[in-house]
């Protein structure tokens, strides 16, 4: 039986929209979604809603949680939150290890989240390229192994490339635009490809 997975990049973020949100933020390294995010989040989870899906995990940065929200809602499944899918910790993009909105909150505004699941991988900043490549191919065999069926993967641009690399043998070709779901089957000759889904 052929197996699915869906890899998604988390939708337009705040800062982008508004630079000078960095200056000011009490989380600088962990954004919302934008208005524009925010639709296309609503959009990804019409596009997602009938896709036999049995699991969906998500990168614990605010974007991507705020991306999956509205496919949990959809697809009636809770929010696996696992740190292994999150951003690369780019000591050139960061001064220290980001801080995060609080579990409590997040808990609170997302009640989709699953309380009881625990992240398999935790990272630690900073983190080379090469780390962050195989932190992600790591984490990523790793959730195939532990849970049957059809997934779904909320993330980072790092997310999709790193996860690519690893079920597929080689480097993805360019880069992926914020939105961008990103489709694959396996077969018994391994993981195949299926044409990006670019946002409207």
């Amino acid at each position: 039986m052929e197996r699915r997975l869906w890899l998604v990049r988390h939708g337009h973020r705040l800062d982008f929209a508004q630079p000078e949100w960095f200056n000011t933020a009490p989380r600088r390294y962990d954004p919302p979604l934008s208005i524009q995010g925010q639709s296309q989040a609503q959009s990804l989870a019409q596009n997602l809603a009938l896709q036999p899906i049995d699991h969906l995990f998500c990168s614990p940065f605010l974007r991507a949680i705020q991306t999956a929200a509205p496919l949990g809602e959809g697809l009636g499944l809770q929010l696996k939150v696992e740190a292994g899918l999150g951003e690369w910790l780019n000591p050139d993009w960061m001064t220290a290890t980001p801080q995060l909105e609080p579990w409590e909150s997040l808990y609170h505004q997302y009640p989709q989240i699953d309380t009881r699941y625990q992240a398999r991988l935790i990272p630690t900043y900073p983190e080379s390229l090469a780390a962050v490549l195989a932190r992600v191919a790591t984490i990523s065999q790793q959730l195939l192994a532990d849970f049957p069926g059809n997934h779904l993967w909320v993330g980072h641009s790092i997310t999709l490339q790193g996860a690519l690399t690893a079920l597929l043998g080689q480097p993805p070709i360019g880069s992926f635009p914020f939105a961008t779901v990103v489709g694959l089957t396996q077969t018994p000759r391994g993981w195949l490809l299926e044409s990006p889904i670019l946002p409207q």
